[in-house]
């Protein structure tokens, strides 16, 4: 005879996905939403590492472009494609896919989800250390939003190629909301 199974049972080190709440993210002073996570690994349990399953809709980025100093992280494509930021330049990524950031290199990474269709990424890395220092080559206001600790000055340089770190439909928004700003910076007073 087979052994038994109990689904109701189950100890708390063993989830659904589904159960564990979806959070977003908004860097200071911004008003983009940088994906869709539920931390599994977290409400899993996890202490020394973190695992998460970022939905991406379409025109969101799973972060702004950054490098961390102490931190190892990494992304598996599970639905959809999605476009890997890396230095600057654009990868195509399929599920199946696996990109990996070693700690210390410098590579400064971000995935964009230039897609009709949500992207469904497992990302995963080192639970937040004290000593960590991270980068944000195109975003260097960040170095004031964060203590002087925290900002990587020493990072290994990297040649940054030319895109900007934006999905196509968040440079497009953004495109059209200067241009009216300055439409009404141009009318006259009455």
């Amino acid at each position: 005879m087979g052994l038994m199974k109990n689904p109701a049972k189950r100890p708390p080190f063993i989830i659904a996905a589904a159960s564990c709440p979806e959070t977003s993210h908004k860097y200071p002073n911004s008003n983009e939403c940088t994906g869709h996570q539920r931390s599994i690994g977290k409400v899993a349990g996890l202490l020394k590492i973190g695992v998460n399953l970022m939905r991406l809709a379409p025109g969101e980025r799973s972060s702004w472009p950054h490098a961390e100093e102490k931190e190892e992280e990494f992304v598996y494509v599970l639905e959809g494609e999605v476009d890997a930021w890396i230095d600057g330049v654009l990868h195509a990524m399929r599920p199946g896919d696996f990109a990996a950031f070693p700690a210390g290199t410098g590579i400064c990474h971000c995935f964009l989800n230039n897609s009709k269709h949500d992207v469904l990424l497992l990302v995963g890395g080192e639970a937040s250390k004290r000593e960590n220092r991270i980068y944000y080559p195109l975003h260097p206001q960040r170095r004031d939003q964060l203590p002087s600790s925290e900002w990587w000055e020493d990072i290994p340089k990297r040649r940054l190629g030319p895109h900007d770190g934006m999905p196509d439909a968040l440079r497009r928004r953004s495109a059209r909301r200067v241009t009216r700003i300055g439409a009404k910076r141009r009318q006259p007073n009455p």
